[in-house]
């Protein structure tokens, strides 16, 4: 069975930095497009930042030059490097291979 298990987020300052980490079993890892999203209050599940298998990036304009994605293949784990946070980068984030999703971490950022 397919688990994609997320950790890493929670209340920081504006400014201020997390990472985010995503651990998948059960699933072939290196050769899944590895994605992250994001889903704030009120508003629809939206694109963050996607790898593929080549190491290839890309990212949504709001967080280009802030987030950064990355994996370790060997660990069959994904991150999200969250850098100069703000406070609407608050939702709750999910990452996402293949058709299988994590549970969600919340990102709080606020004074």
């Amino acid at each position: 069975q397919v688990q994609l298990v997320e950790s890493g987020g929670g209340l920081v300052q504006p400014g201020g930095s997390l990472r985010l980490s995503c651990a998948a079993s059960g699933t072939t890892f290196s050769t899944n497009i590895k994605r992250w999203y994001r889903q704030a209050p009120g508003k629809e599940r939206e694109f963050v930042a996607a790898m593929l298998s080549d190491g290839g990036t890309w990212y949504a304009d709001s967080v280009k030059g802030r987030f950064t994605i990355s994996r370790d293949n060997a660990k069959k784990t994904m991150y999200l490097q969250m850098n100069s946070l703000k406070p609407n980068d608050t939702a709750v984030y999910y990452c996402n291979l293949g058709n299988n999703w994590g549970q969600g971490t919340q990102v709080t950022v606020s004074s």
